[in-house]
Parts: structure tokens; C-alpha cells; sequence
């Protein structure tokens, strides 16, 4: 299937041809395409509704247990998550990269960091 945005569009203002960029949001990437004129830009609907859902996830906060498995402790990660990161594209690797950050905080990264 064709995506809209591989597609000539034009400024409605200028009629214009649009150029591709990447916007960022918050950390998060998103196509658009920008006017080289007058600098409107239409950011992709999909890229739009992804965003949408992050900031619905990230605001949120889980309460998981912690459990001893073998010698390791282990935690849930909720699956609206998981299915968050798989539906992006991007690929979960067998390892994370696990940071102590403080005394009270533990993060988790997925993939590589760019």
C-alpha cells in the first residue's frame, strides 16, 4: 500500500511543493512535510495518532510486584507497553539496557540509544 505522504502535495496557501522533515515532540519523531514558503506544515495522521497514544501511556503509572526468580528479582511490564513499543516498529531485543539512576529509580532502555 502507498503512503499519502510519498505523494507531490501542495502549500494550500502558496502551491508550493512540500518538502519531508521530521518534526520532534517530546523525544518522539514524527513526519511531516513543510511548506519551504511560508513554513506551514501537515504532520503525518499516523505519526499523529502514535503520539497520541505515548502521551496517553506516559502519564501514567503502574504498580507492579517484584519477584524473586532463581538468584534475580524480576517485574511485570504491563502489556499497553509492550504493545505500544511492538506496534512502532521497533524491535524489543532478548536484552534491555537496565540504569540505576538513583535511590529510588531504575530505568529501563529499549533498542539501541541514537
Amino acid at each position: 500500500m502507498t503512503d499519502i505522504f510519498d505523494t507531490k502535495i501542495l502549500c494550500t496557501k502558496c502551491n508550493i511543493r512540500m518538502n519531508q522533515v521530521a518534526v520532534e515532540k517530546q523525544g518522539y519523531k514524527l513526519r511531516a512535510v513543510k511548506c519551504p514558503s511560508c513554513n506551514d506544515q501537515i504532520i503525518h495522521p499516523t505519526d499523529l495518532a502514535n503520539f497520541e497514544g505515548f502521551n496517553n501511556i506516559r502519564g501514567k503509572t503502574y504498580n507492579v510486584k517484584l519477584r524473586v526468580v532463581g538468584n534475580s528479582h524480576a517485574i511485570s511490564i504491563p502489556k499497553e507497553m509492550v504493545d505500544f513499543i511492538h506496534k512502532q516498529e521497533r524491535m524489543m531485543d532478548d536484552m534491555v539496557r537496565l540504569c540505576f539512576e538513583d535511590m529510588r529509580k531504575i530505568s529501563l532502555m529499549f533498542g539501541d540509544e541514537k
